[in-house]
């Protein structure tokens, strides 16, 4: 665990490490304002006993009053049901999700506190702090939203600034951590149209933290915009020249 931001009021932390195995890493978030909390992305059943133990550590169940998932992967809401069943937080998740969370399980007796974000966005009070839930289509779900925390300027970026690998949690050296970035980014993120949109989104925040939901965060304002300058300026898998998918068992 790393608080990577904390005022007497507020407090931002990073639990980094319960990945195990042949998960992919990932990072689970938590905002803590005045004694409530938003937990991000909290990931699947794995890690979810680990993860509540840590959770509860720092604040009690009934703190818990927000729970966010940027998008319907399972390294994000595969644990679903038993957070809305421990605690009695209100879940966010784009409104195009909302037929298949049920899929992962998540009991019809808890449907009704999982609230659908609009295409828009929206924002939601933690504890008297404003949360912004910002749209990020296609980055690199359909429905897609991140969050930006005006108290700490810090954007929970989802899998923008993803890094596999990387044997730190922050960013030092932008150049030397390129390689663990651009593998990921070139081929999960679909197009360079939809980063551009992006770009000119959060060209509108203050910005002195970037958190991707994998690997290391980007932990000052020249580190973030060296991310977005780079991110910028990539070519993704549909921006290729391929006219057509290969067909296998045909060609040389």
């Amino acid at each position: 665990m790393i608080t990577i931001h904390q005022t007497p009021e507020h407090r931002n932390v990073m639990f980094h490490d319960l990945s195990e195995g042949s998960m992919v890493q990932a990072n689970q978030h938590m905002i803590i304002h005045k004694g409530t909390a938003m937990l991000l992305d909290p990931g699947g059943h794995k890690i979810y006993m680990k993860l509540f133990a840590a959770a509860t550590g720092l604040v009690a169940p009934s703190d818990f009053r927000h729970i966010f998932f940027s998008h319907q992967d399972p390294d994000i809401i595969a644990a679903a049901n038993g957070w809305l069943m421990v605690t009695d937080a209100t879940a966010y998740l784009s409104a195009l999700w909302m037929r298949f969370i049920p899929h992962f399980g998540v009991d019809e007796l808890v449907m009704n506190r999982i609230t659908p974000i609009p295409d828009e966005g929206m924002t939601v009070d933690v504890g008297g702090a404003p949360m912004v839930l910002l749209p990020a289509h296609f980055l690199h779900s359909e429905g897609n939203f991140q969050v930006y925390d005006p108290e700490a300027k810090i954007l929970y970026s989802g899998d923008l600034g993803t890094s596999l690998g990387a044997p730190y949690t922050s960013v030092s050296d932008f150049d030397a951590h390129i390689p663990y970035m651009d593998g990921f980014h070139r081929r999960y993120l679909p197009t360079k149209r939809a980063i551009a949109r992006w770009v000119n989104t959060v060209a509108q925040l203050e910005i002195d933290i970037l958190a991707p939901q994998h690997g290391a965060i980007f932990p000052n304002r020249d580190l973030v915009k060296r991310y977005i300058d780079w991110v910028s300026g990539i070519e993704c898998y549909l921006d290729t020249d391929l006219a057509s998918y290969p067909i296998p068992g045909q060609g040389g």
